[in-house]
């Protein structure tokens, strides 16, 4: 027979392995895309690198904030707490739109845009289109299985990244279905869309191409109207210029000369890079940023708009008087 200390051991060994097996999978039902995870410490970035500054700070009245977009005339939208506030450029609000239900991801038609203005709203599953006063317009259809993650209006379709399905969905701007990206392809290494957080975003660049993240794979991919890839950018690793951790960018706006800004998880850190993809300067680094943005965009004055889900401010920044690039290497 066991002895009895030796029996106690063992029950005491079994309780522990079943309260962190409990333990474990309460925070993966709490937290299924494992974000809840707190920013990890980062050093602080040399000033030299840092070639933009804040120049203005607009606070946002909602609770939570989840999604930022530039319309036309540089007006400024966030979403969140069922609704969207509207700000001019220089920050004064001009509307409070009232929602059906949450969202999680925003888009404005530009002035190229067939409808100009029009708003695009990503729900968990489904797209909601309103005009540029607000009114709503249409639901459209539900996707199935679906978890919006970003959404983006180009000239005449609008593109919207799914992350339950790992897939971007492309429609016409009355809602009608027209096709989807998939990012596979038989003959290249087009593995698909590699996913693991809620984070997959996607912009329509100037050259009329669709830039989606593909988070595992620590790049931004290129993709033609009918889903074809024309290329690629991105390199994982540690240095300031690489992609760090897991699955970034986490966020990434391009602005109207063609260069891009990205964010990451992982590291407080918003970085520019050229139109050549080539790493520029760094927008804010921890000295100035405290966790991942919410959402990132880029105005026609080639401002950086941040949106801080701590503080509820669009945090705005321009580039220094003196910027340099500072090269690929750091």
């Amino acid at each position: 027979m066991p002895r009895p200390a030796a029996t106690v051991n063992a029950l005491i060994g079994l309780l522990l392995v079943a309260a962190i097996v409990g333990g474990l999978f309460a925070v993966l039902q709490l937290d299924p895309w494992g974000e809840g995870q707190t920013v990890p410490s980062a050093e602080e970035i040399d000033p030299v690198l840092i070639g933009y500054e804040q120049t203005a700070e607009i606070a946002v009245p909602l609770r939570e904030v989840r999604a930022l977009a530039v319309g036309p005339d540089d007006r400024i939208y966030v979403a969140g707490d069922r609704a969207i506030r509207v700000f001019s450029a220089d920050g004064v609000q001009q509307a409070a739109i009232p929602l059906r239900s949450e969202p999680r991801c925003l888009a404005v038609g530009g002035k190229e845009h067939a409808f100009p203005g029009r708003i695009y709203v990503g729900m968990q599953s489904h797209v909601e289109a309103l005009d540029r006063d607000g009114k709503l317009i249409a639901g459209w259809k539900p996707l199935e299985k679906a978890s919006l993650a970003s959404i983006a209006a180009g000239d005449r379709e609008v593109f919207v990244a799914d992350a339950g399905n790992r897939l971007v969905w492309r429609f016409a701007p009355d809602g009608t279905p027209a096709g989807r990206i998939d990012g596979r392809s038989a003959d290249s290494d087009q593995l698909g869309f590699i996913i693991t957080s809620e984070h997959f975003d996607l912009a329509v660049g100037r050259d009329g191409l669709l830039y989606v993240v593909n988070p595992r794979r620590l790049r931004i991919e290129a993709y033609r109207p009918d889903g074809t890839m024309s290329g690629h950018w991105g390199k994982a690793g540690t240095r300031l210029a690489d992609f760090d951790g897991c699955c970034n960018p986490a966020h990434f706006a391009i602005l109207p000369d063609d260069r891009f800004v990205t964010a990451e998880k992982g590291r407080p850190v918003v970085k520019m890079y050229g139109a050549d993809h080539a790493f520029e300067c760094v927008v804010a680094g921890p000295q100035q940023m405290s966790s991942l943005p919410a959402d990132l965009a880029a105005d026609s004055r080639r401002r950086v708009l941040v949106l801080d889900a701590v503080k509820k401010y669009v945090r705005v920044f321009e580039a220094k008087a003196d910027t340099e690039s500072s090269g690929g290497d750091e």
